[in-house]
């Protein structure tokens, strides 16, 4: 019913996957889009307003914020008011936005590593110190990872120094997780809620890949939602991105929405887009409209071949003796090249070497591990682990 298959040029477009090799031989499994088609519905949309023809300056249509909250309520069973949103061009933005909001210069904001680099880079950018928490591994391929609460503690610790640290303000939280796809469990986020509750923390959640957990079946909590049942006034000191980018493949059309329940935490986040930031493309509008509306049934389709293509890489991953994460949600596996990178160097870019463009763990905060994304078809991939299995072996060879 849906193609899942066919392999599209997406250089005759300038996609930013693809243009990174313009002119080389390599297979682009690195940036966290798609080579697959937007749904239908999504591009008879848009088809729908090019046909209309005017592209001037775009108002959110009047029944979007509704549809948003319907949603929400039928996906996550969580109560939103149209009156929290506030839409974005993009959810980097966002994270920017939360620390300009929840944070004076120089106080700090905590992330857990390995994560989506912005997460680390975004309290730097905004004048603000970063507390790296470290995940704990729990097997020696550091591909199984959990919140270290001891770890996070200690961050907060009372120092003697003088003059004393700044205040720490902000948590920011990858939730599902990218790059490690895992969901948290309820014991680690409702510790997490009760150490921000304690700590009087605000916390970010970026919620983006919500809506690719591949069985298709195990429902996305909120964290705000979950906090809001163990402490309602955390829920005052939550923000929630999320947008359609990652779902349905139209992260180039600047859509993204942050949920902020608070009304005082809502105006200084919107204080702090004034004069920076544009709004929302009137194409991410139509987009996020049939999205909401008649996307369903290719979503399902969608997990299916994730499914397939996830179980592909398992397999191909495992004959290469690299270790790695089977993930549950999203499109993503972080792959321990260690012992690889001890022989050939930065493994990134050996595997560039061999025709296969992956993610250098570095830019996550782990050197010397891999993000491969398998959001491919079926024929593209199966090129791209050939090349990687040939590479390894080419490698075995010489060894021996």
């Amino acid at each position: 019913m849906f193609d899942f298959d066919t392999i599209h040029d997406r250089l005759a477009w300038s996609a930013t996957k693809w243009t990174k090799y313009r002119g080389r031989d390599v297979l682009p499994l690195w940036i966290a889009d798609m080579d697959f088609p937007s749904p239908p519905a999504i591009r008879a949309a848009l088809a729908a307003q090019v046909a209309h023809g005017n592209f001037g300056y775009a108002a959110p249509p009047p029944d979007l914020p509704a549809l948003l909250a319907d949603d929400h309520l039928r996906r996550y069973d969580w109560r939103v008011d149209p009156k929290w949103i506030v839409w974005l061009p993009g959810l980097v933005l966002g994270l920017n936005l939360a620390v300009k909001a929840c944070c004076a210069a120089k106080e700090r904001v905590i992330s857990f590593s390995p994560v989506y680099p912005p997460f680390l880079q975004a309290p730097l950018t905004q004048g603000c110190d970063l507390v790296n928490v470290p995940f704990k591994p729990l097997n020696a391929a550091g591909t199984e990872l959990a919140i270290d609460f001891e770890c996070l503690e200690d961050a907060l610790l009372p120092t003697s120094d003088d003059p004393p640290r700044p205040a720490t303000r902000l948590l920011l939280l990858c939730h599902p997780h990218n790059p490690i796809g895992r969901l948290f469990s309820d014991d680690e986020l409702d510790r997490l809620s009760e150490f921000c509750a304690r700590h009087a923390l605000y916390v970010c959640s970026d919620e983006v890949h919500c809506d690719l957990i591949l069985d298709g079946r195990t429902p996305h909590r909120p964290f705000a939602q979950r906090v809001a049942e163990r402490s309602p006034a955390l829920l005052a000191r939550t923000i929630t991105l999320h947008g359609p980018g990652k779902t349905y493949n139209v992260a180039g059309l600047g859509i993204a929405w942050a949920i902020i329940p608070d009304v005082d935490l809502r105006r200084r986040f919107r204080a702090a887009m004034q004069h920076l930031v544009p709004s929302p493309c009137s194409f991410g509008y139509s987009a996020a409209r049939a999205a909401f509306t008649d996307c369903e049934a290719w979503r399902q389709a969608l997990l299916a071949r994730l499914r397939e293509n996830r179980d592909r890489v398992d397999a191909a991953l495992t004959r290469m003796r690299l270790a790695h994460t089977y993930p549950t949600v999203g499109y993503l596996v972080w792959i321990d090249a260690r012992e690889l990178a001890s022989e050939v160097g930065d493994a990134a870019s050996w595997f560039e070497r061999h025709g296969v463009g992956l993610s250098d763990g570095a830019e996550f905060g782990s050197p010397d591990y891999l993000r491969l994304n398998f959001a491919a078809p079926p024929d593209l991939l199966r090129e791209a682990l050939s090349r990687m299995e040939r590479a390894l072996a080419s490698r075995s060879r010489l060894q021996a």
